[in-house]
């Protein structure tokens, strides 16, 4: 199944020009790999892996005005999401130039006026809110809850990319859901 197919097949609704965006994407970012090693991913079927990983939770995020991704890294998941939320202002804070210059260059040749790219450290960064926060591949749970705790408040969602060992992360004092995929576990907390 092509990445188009199995978002239809698992309901993640996002709009046609959501392919067109990843599909550029896609070309730029094995492009720039090849020079900068921006990510794991060296192929197209592992960078639809990594798609699909980084859009299914449109399927049960809240619908949010503003999304701050934590060492967005290449992309995944706050570039991703921005093509998937064009509604959602999203920021992404990468500390490392090579993929804050990527996600710069992304979002200017996709003309993604959703998205600020914030070439920082999350803890070096001034406090302000978001109804979402999320992060993929950064620390533990409990590590990801301090770094976040200047941009959430209580009407705040968080959602961690995680894998197995989730279970063992779940703070004992926060509601929480673990939403399960088959490569994937979404850990989504409300303080």
């Amino acid at each position: 199944m092509n990445l188009k197919e199995r978002l239809e097949a698992e309901k993640v609704k996002v709009d046609d020009n959501f392919y067109d965006l990843v599909q550029k994407y896609k070309s730029h970012l094995l492009k720039w790999n090849k020079t900068h090693n921006l990510t794991g991913a060296k192929d197209e079927q592992t960078l639809d892996d990594f798609i699909f990983d980084a859009v299914y939770p449109v399927k049960f995020l809240p619908k949010c005005d503003a999304l701050l991704d934590i060492g967005t890294g290449a992309g995944f998941p706050g570039m991703i999401l921005a093509m998937a939320l064009k509604d959602t202002k999203v920021t992404l804070a990468e500390p490392l130039t090579k993929r804050a210059s990527f996600l710069q260059f992304i979002k200017a040749d996709l003309g993604l006026e959703n998205v600020k790219v914030v070439k920082k450290r999350v803890e070096d960064m001034d406090a302000q809110i978001f109804d979402v926060v999320t992060s993929r591949a950064v620390t533990d749970t409990q590590m990801l809850l301090k770094l976040s705790e200047n941009f959430r408040d209580e009407h705040s969602v968080i959602l961690f990319y995680k894998g197995e060992n989730v279970y063992n992360e779940i703070p004992k004092n926060m509601k929480h859901e673990v939403i399960q995929t088959d490569n994937r576990h979404y850990l989504l907390l409300k303080a």
